[in-house]
C-alpha cells in the first residue's frame, strides 16, 4: 500500500503521558502519511496518568507537532476526546492549532458510505456509571503493559517478534470476551439508530473490521499494544494497519480481524 495516497486516517488510544505510549512507532507513522483527513479517536492524551504524574519525554512534543503541521498543510484533523482527555470536551466546537474539537463526527468515504465516528466511552457502563472502578482498572492495565514491555525485551533478546501479553489474556478471558463483544453491539446500534452506514471507535484497544446488527464496525485499536490505525484508501476501502514491528513494516491483520469494509 502507498502511504502518501491514503486518503484518511483514523488513530485511537494512544495515551500520551505515559510510559506504555508506543510515541516512537506513532511518530515514524506519522511521518509516513499525508492523508486529506486525520482522526484523533480519544485518548491521545491521558489526564488520569496525571493524578500520579506525567511522563513526558520530548518525542511527545514530536507527535504534536506533526499532527499540528498536517493541520497546517492542508490536513484536516479532527480531534474527539476520549474519557482520559474528557476535559479536552470543553473545547467541543472550537479549533486549535488547525485542528477541530468535537464530541463525535460524521466521515464519508470516497466510495460515499458515511460513518458515525466517536472514542466510544458512552457505552462502556464501568466508565458511565463507576469510574472509580475504571481508574483501578486503568493502573492494573499499567501495571500489565509494564510486565509486558520486560516480556517483549527478553523476547526481542531472543530473536522473536513483539507480541502482546495483555492482548492475549484480554481476548481469552471470558469475562473480558463478554465485554468486548457487548462494546460492540452498542456502538453498531447507535450507528443503526442514527441511520449511517458503519462507526469507527475507539477505547477497547482491539483493533477490527467487522459487520454487526447490518452496519459496519471499524475500531482504531491503540499505540499502547498493538500500534494499530484504521485507513481509508483513494476508492473509500479501508483495512487496518498493524505498525507494532521492530522494522515498522506494514502488516496486514489476519483474517478474520482485517476485513474490507466494502466488501
Amino acid at each position: 500500500m502507498d502511504l502518501r495516497s491514503l486518503r484518511s486516517v483514523f488513530i485511537s488510544d494512544v495515551h500520551l503521558g505515559t510510559r506504555g505510549a508506543r510515541t516512537d512507532r506513532l511518530l515514524d507513522f506519522l511521518q509516513r502519511v499525508e492523508p486529506d483527513y486525520l482522526y484523533l479517536v480519544g485518548d491521545i492524551l491521558d489526564f488520569w496518568k496525571g493524578r500520579s504524574g506525567w511522563y513526558w519525554p520530548r518525542i511527545n512534543n514530536q507527535v504534536v507537532q506533526a499532527v499540528v503541521d498536517k493541520a497546517a498543510n492542508g490536513t484536516q484533523v479532527v480531534f474527539i476526546p476520549g474519557n482520559h482527555d474528557e476535559a479536552l470536551r470543553d473545547y467541543v466546537g472550537s479549533e486549535v492549532n488547525g485542528v477541530a474539537v468535537e464530541r463525535d463526527t460524521v466521515h464519508e468515504t470516497a466510495a460515499g458510505e458515511r460513518f458515525l465516528v466517536l472514542h466510544g466511552d458512552e457505552f462502556d457502563s464501568v466508565v458511565m456509571h463507576s469510574k472509580w472502578v475504571a481508574y483501578l482498572g486503568g493502573e492494573a492495565y499499567n501495571l500489565l503493559l509494564l510486565v509486558n514491555r520486560w516480556f517483549n525485551y527478553v523476547r526481542r533478546r531472543l530473536g522473536f517478534r513483539y507480541w502482546s501479553l495483555s492482548a492475549f489474556l484480554k481476548h481469552k478471558v471470558k469475562n473480558a470476551a463478554n465485554y468486548i463483544s457487548s462494546f460492540e453491539q452498542a456502538v453498531a446500534r447507535e450507528a443503526r439508530e442514527r441511520g449511517v452506514d458503519g462507526v469507527i471507535c475507539g477505547h477497547i484497544h482491539k483493533a477490527e473490521i467487522s459487520r454487526i446488527q447490518g452496519v459496519t464496525y471499524g475500531n482504531c485499536g491503540d499505540w499502547v499494544e498493538s500500534c494499530t490505525a484504521l485507513v481509508e484508501d483513494p476508492e473509500g476501502r479501508m483495512e487496518i494497519l498493524d505498525w507494532s514491528h521492530d522494522d515498522a513494516e506494514v502488516i496486514e491483520l489476519e483474517q478474520p480481524q482485517r476485513q474490507d469494509l466494502c466488501a
